[in-house]
């Protein structure tokens, strides 16, 4: 009950609306089937956390997408999230300057990692409704030591409303065993008529701001991630004084949207003599998912099958 889903709330009292987000089991099944490095698998937990609050946020009937490109250790982070609460996500990295990076003896991403494994790059977000439909695209650059100075950026430089938001992730080993837990939690201003608050003048709306920041800001780590805490238990510890309204959660499961139909398509699209270069040592042609690492097999009967459909 704890994890797993969005809970979005409402700050009437401030003018300020939220999202907590709180991951366990999802980002297991989806980071733990890559065998990433910690320094690589933090940050993708992280990202995925941002990806749901953000997505979660908007009002869209498609595909969310996060990605992160960069010239450093990390060259690719890419997570989305589908409006039926569908998360998966991917990392493209360098082990030799991954290793150079964090330095002998390290394993786990620093503080403020965006520079030293990211690099120089950006940070983009993409709104996919369908094929009959214009997609929106934020693109702003990595500036910032975190993924929520990051965001911070993106909504600063799309003017954007004011946005405050906290990031954590961590991994721990139980019996052997290691499980991730991830959380988010942001607070934006609304506007004025949203609010309910014209009446209300310009300082006292900036007043109201700052407070509900400092309160998200006084979340700590173990709050956001203690398994045993609830979501409107947390909220009720920050935000008591203004009496916070909860909406229906909305859950979040680890799903992949890849499929042998799909394989087949992109396959199809492909000059069949091109396709050589993806034989294994069987002669097959093999292809495999970088979001969930499901490999699809293609002998040539199979390949017989694809082309002649499409002609």
């Amino acid at each position: 009950m704890n994890d797993d889903h969005v809970l979005p709330f409402q700050l009437d009292a401030l003018g300020a609306r939220g999202r907590l987000v709180r991951l366990g089991p999802t980002l297991d099944a989806i980071i733990e089937r890559h065998g990433y490095p910690l320094a690589v698998a933090r940050p993708l937990a992280e990202a995925m956390v941002l990806c749901a609050c953000l997505a979660t946020s908007l009002k869209y009937d498609g595909i969310f997408t996060l990605q992160i490109t960069g010239d450093g250790p990390i060259r690719l982070l890419v997570t989305d999230l589908t409006t039926d609460g569908a998360l998966r996500g991917y990392a493209l990295f360098d082990s030799w300057k991954l290793a150079i990076a964090l330095g002998a003896g390290n394993s786990d991403a620093p503080d403020g990692y965006v520079p030293k494994l990211f690099g120089q790059g950006r940070l983009t977000f993409t709104v996919d409704q369908g094929q009959h439909t214009e997609r929106y695209q934020g693109v702003v650059p990595l500036e910032g030591a975190t993924l929520a100075d990051c965001a911070h950026t993106y909504f600063r430089q799309s003017e954007q409303l004011p946005t405050g938001i906290k990031i954590v992730a961590k991994r721990h080993v139980t019996t052997g065993t290691p499980h991730w837990r991830g959380a988010a939690l942001m607070v934006q201003q609304m506007p004025e008529f949203d609010a309910g608050r014209v009446d209300i003048d310009q300082e006292q709306r900036e007043d109201d701001w700052r407070k509900a920041v400092i309160l998200m800001a006084s979340a700590t780590e173990a709050e956001m991630l203690d398994p045993a805490l609830s979501g409107p238990t947390l909220l009720y510890r920050l935000f008591h004084l203004e009496r916070p309204r909860q909406f229906e959660r909305r859950p979040l499961v680890a799903r992949c949207r890849c499929s042998r139909e799909r394989i087949d398509r992109v396959l199809r699209s492909i000059k069949r003599e091109e396709l050589d270069d993806l034989r294994d040592a069987s002669g097959k042609v093999a292809v495999k998912c970088e979001f969930c690492s499901t490999e699809y097999a293609y002998d040539d009967s199979d390949l017989d099958r694809i082309y002649a459909s499409a002609a």
